[in-house]
């Protein structure tokens, strides 16, 4: 009956078998077949069989896409690949909690059944069965190789004590060489030829195990306070540009470096014991690979980073919907449920006073180039440049309690009352620029508080000339005074000859173009005229800033002379859609809008009548807007003349007329012309009152609608955080670059939704927002590995580029996740291996520094080998012995179609000083 249950078992092994090799490994892939967790090219199909009441499962171990070369070293093999030097294999094992055979008669008839159904379906295959304890990793396992030769495999671990001898090569040697000489042999000088192999494993010693940390950590657990060491201890990123705000794990967390020497014949246990006494500096071959955090894998917000704070950004955004002013968070009666008020916690004063004196206290006098600190293509991000002060104020926000909607209407509450004081005690706005046009690409607050610094220094410089007016309103005349600033050049052109003296001004050429601007003084502007001019006029000429050229008057035989001008008046995005919706309104634009610059257009008119007494309006026109100009034989002429100051007191006077729609008497420019009087522009009334346009710009600021509050400062947060990460140091890696660049445009595309003002409650914005945090992660995570590995390879920038590069193609597909952590598969870790080129050996070897006398306490037995007083944290070793089939012990037996050579003995040793592996496998003939 027992018999008839084994070839029953037989034959369903045998038909299992059948069944796969017809099918094919390509064709298993397609079908049932799973790959490994731990490799991507190796797969295996299951079958479950039953025998004498027991149920066994038989596993097929494949690799479709190998071309028959057996594992190396360095690919991620199998452990019974790596072991016994096979590539396909099988493992029946029984379906029980231990999934061992703890049996030996019944682990035998196992194997005996497994070897014949081998025979019989003419597979090759080799087949194992685990024994004994699980911890031991002990199999045994059989192989035919046809109907000569027949290989049995044994493998078995001790776990603790290792004998010492076995520690050392020339013992691992002698273990080897007993399974095939006699006993009576000495082994010590007996010559074999056998063939040696090795793999040492070293490790960098983890930022945990460093003694002054360890130390650190006890002292914290004794009750002691750190704060003095923890305030001076070096973190690895000290000097990257996030560390002002967090502290990144490094994701680097060591390095492994493999020492391979290759296969060499050993005669002696002696040569066993030189190469124990070798430097891994003489291997044949060195990789390295780094032992990367296993943060990097996760994606459930746990890391702390820009992307996690930008998160709690994105929540506040969602709670300020529907609100109406930010206090509404603040007072405890509006401030919402009771889950939100124990969740949004508002740290305490002292914290807030810290952040309002980095902010307003600190740097206030530094010089700010934004366009040095921000990416190119973070400026299609409507948000604040990285140093101004808004900018900083978000930064501050991210951090600010937990970034709660409540915690962050706090901190700008005190903001703004900060920005007020500084405008009623006439201060300058700190990280702020107080001159230059608005940027209407930024977004709208900080457009705001730029013409609040203009107009905070403005009122300072009033203050400064005339201390005795204090704070009362100064007249129109001297606030006027206070408005002449310089110009762009490119409105006039002034050029002067080899004595010094102004030569010629070039007249603007654009219609709606403002007049010359110098950094004159007023008094230098009242007192300045033209040495040439003789003329009574002369005497009463004010605000000139030079003559144009040699262009002359029409109703006086005079030089014409270009007037100072008021600068025009600065307007934010808000301002120009006014006047752009008055346009639309009053229906005819042109006509309208000279209506709407009429305050510009009749100071330059004003200035212009005060720098030359006997103008008339068309000599206005052919100074302001040359085009509108037409000579009587040839307009163009004229106009090319009128703009390079051709016209000479010989041609005088200019034969012209106006254009077309100039030449009307009743025409609109005609009219304020006439209007105008003859005024300098220091004795103006300025174009910009900046006590008006200042205390509007702070109401806007008090009376902002939460909802748009959050909006800008999504948008700020995200371009400031970006612009610090593009400030890292990882060595021009241009996929880093390439990746940051592709950041900025998708961020850009992403929140240009934000300024639409239409955001609602159920709008996707905040779900888009949300998957932006997620790439925003995978970036920053990407860059804090290429920092990390930039600072560890500076000396071999090479190895820096290639290993994350390797990591870049392996962390690519995680980064089309979605935007929870299941999406990735954690199973797969990057153990991809980069050799080291013999040049770079020296400065891989530095790396690993000595390890002191707390780190060493335990190393009292040694392996050899040892790398700056690193021993190998594992050490492989493969012995082999091949004998000649012809003319030896298996010539007898032997039959074509066999290699003249094979390996008899093999025995794979992995371990360290407290723990070796063997796996023997013997070649006979039956």
């Amino acid at each position: 009956m027992t018999m008839i249950k084994k070839k029953r078992f037989i034959s369903e092994i045998e038909a299992v078998c059948r069944q796969w090799l017809a099918t094919g490994p390509k064709n298993l892939v397609k079908k049932d077949a799973v790959c490994l967790d731990f490799s991507k090219n190796i797969y295996k199909v299951r079958s479950e069989l039953k025998y004498a009441m027991k149920n066994y499962s038989m596993e097929y171990y494949f690799e479709p896409f190998n071309d028959g070369k057996v594992a190396d070293w360095i690919s991620t093999s199998h452990d019974l690949q790596q072991s016994f030097g096979v590539k396909d294999f099988l493992v029946i094992a029984p379906q029980s909690a231990s999934g061992v055979v703890l049996d030996a008669p019944e682990a035998s008839k196992l194997l005996s059944a497994v070897s014949i159904a081998m025979s019989n379906s003419s597979s090759l295959w080799p087949a194992f069965v685990p024994v004994h304890d699980p911890s031991r990793r002990a199999y045994i396992g059989i192989q035919n190789m046809g109907t000569i030769f027949t290989r049995r495999f044994e493998a078995d671990r001790i776990g603790s004590q290792v004998p010492i001898k076995l520690m050392h090569l020339e013992g691992l040697y002698e273990l080897f060489v007993s399974k095939f000489a006699y006993s009576t042999v000495d082994l010590s000088m007996h010559l074999f030829k056998v063939h040696f192999r090795m793999k040492l494993t070293y490790r960098t010693l983890p930022t945990d195990d460093d003694p002054e940390v360890q130390q650190e950590s006890e002292f914290l657990e004794s009750g002691g306070h750190s704060e003095f060491e923890t305030h001076n201890k070096i973190q690895w990123d000290d000097d990257c540009p996030w560390s002002e705000w967090y502290s990144a794990e490094d994701p680097v967390k060591g390095l492994e470096l493999l020492a391979i020497w290759s296969e060499r014949t050993v005669d002696s246990s002696l040569d066993m014991a030189e190469l124990e006494n070798a430097s891994p500096l003489e291997a044949d071959k060195w990789f390295i690979f780094p032992n990367l955090s296993p943060h990097l894998e996760s994606s459930d917000g746990s890391t702390i980073g820009f992307a996690s704070q930008l998160r709690l950004l994105v929540n506040a955004l969602d709670s300020s919907l529907g609100a109406q002013f930010m206090e509404d968070f603040v007072s405890v009666e509006n401030s919402g449920s009771d889950n939100m008020k124990s969740s949004a916690v508002i740290p305490p004063p002292t914290v807030l006073d810290r952040v309002l004196k980095d902010l307003f206290h600190e740097d206030a006098e530094v010089k700010l180039d934004f366009a040095d600190a921000e990416n190119k293509n973070s400026r299609a991000i409507k948000g604040a440049p990285l140093e101004s002060l808004f900018a900083q104020f978000c930064l501050h926000a991210l951090w600010f309690g937990n970034c709660n909607i409540r915690a962050i209407a706090v901190l700008w509450i005190e903001f703004v009352r900060e920005i007020r004081w500084c405008w009623e005690e006439s201060q300058p706005l700190p990280r702020m620029p107080t001159n230059g046009t608005v940027d209407l690409s930024t977004c709208l607050i900080y457009q705001k508080l730029h013409m609040l610094a203009i107009c905070i220094e403005k009122k300072h410089q009033e203050n400064k000339e005339h201390p005795d007016v204090g704070d009362k309103k100064t007249s129109p005349y001297i606030e006027g005074k206070a408005q002449i600033t310089k110009q762009s050049s490119s409105l006039l052109e002034v050029t002067e000859d080899s004595s010094g003296e102004r030569d010629s001004l070039t007249a603007r050429n654009d219609l709606g173009s403002h007049g010359v601007a110098t950094s004159l003084s007023n008094s230098e502007q009242q007192n300045f005229a033209s040495p040439t001019d003789t003329k009574l006029s002369e005497y009463i000429r004010m605000g000139s800033a030079g003559v144009v050229g040699s262009t002359m008057l029409l109703n006086s035989c005079q030089q014409m002379h270009a007037p100072f001008t008021q600068d025009p008046p600065l307007m934010t995005e808000d301002m120009h859609e006014e006047r752009l919706k008055a346009v639309e309104a009053f229906g005819d634009s042109f006509s309208f809008s000279a209506q709407l610059e009429k305050e510009i257009l009749s100071s330059d008119m004003s200035a212009f009548k005060a720098a030359n007494p006997d103008a008339v309006f068309e000599d206005f026109i052919r100074w302001h807007s040359p085009r509108d100009w037409e000579n009587d034989d040839n307009g163009e002429l004229a106009v090319s003349q009128a703009k390079a100051g051709e016209v000479s007191k010989n041609e005088w006077p200019p034969r012209g007329r106006l254009s077309e729609r100039m030449s009307d008497h009743g025409s609109s420019w005609r009219k304020i012309w006439n209007e105008a009087p003859s005024l300098p522009a220091f004795k103006q009334k300025p174009l910009l009152d900046p006590n008006r346009e200042g205390e509007k710009v702070l109401h806007y600021l008090e009376t902002m609608r939460p909802h748009q509050l959050l909006e800008q400062m999504v948008c700020t947060a995200f371009r400031a955080a970006a612009d610090t990460l593009n400030r890292t140091a990882f060595g021009g890696l241009k996929l880093m670059t390439s990746k940051l660049g592709q950041l900025c445009l998708t961020m850009a595309s992403t929140l240009k939704s934000l300024q639409r003002n239409s955001l609602s409650v159920d709008s996707e914005i905040i779900e888009d927002l949300t998957r932006l945090c997620v790439i925003f992660e995978h970036v920053e995570k990407l860059l804090t590995v290429a920092a990390s590995l930039h600072r560890k390879f500076l000396q071999a920038p090479r190895l820096s580029e290639a290993i994350f590069s390797d990591f870049y193609n392996f962390y690519l597909p995680k980064m089309g996740t979605g935007s929870g952590s299941h999406d990735i598969d954690k199973s797969q870790e990057f153990t991809k291996k980069q050799q080291i080129m013999a040049r770079e050996k020296e400065v891989v070897a530095s790396m690993f520094t000595p390890p002191t006398a707390n780190q060493s306490w335990r190393k009292v037995l040694s392996l050899g080998n040892l790398l700056n007083g690193h021993e190998p944290i594992l050490r492989e070793i493969i012995f082999s012995k091949r004998d000649h089939v012809s003319g030896g012990y298996y010539a007898g037996s032997y039959a074509g179609g066999y290699p003249q050579e094979i390996e008899t003995y093999r025995m794979y040793l992995c371990g360290t000083s407290n723990d070796l592996r063997v796996a023997l496998a013997v070649a006979s003939c039956d």
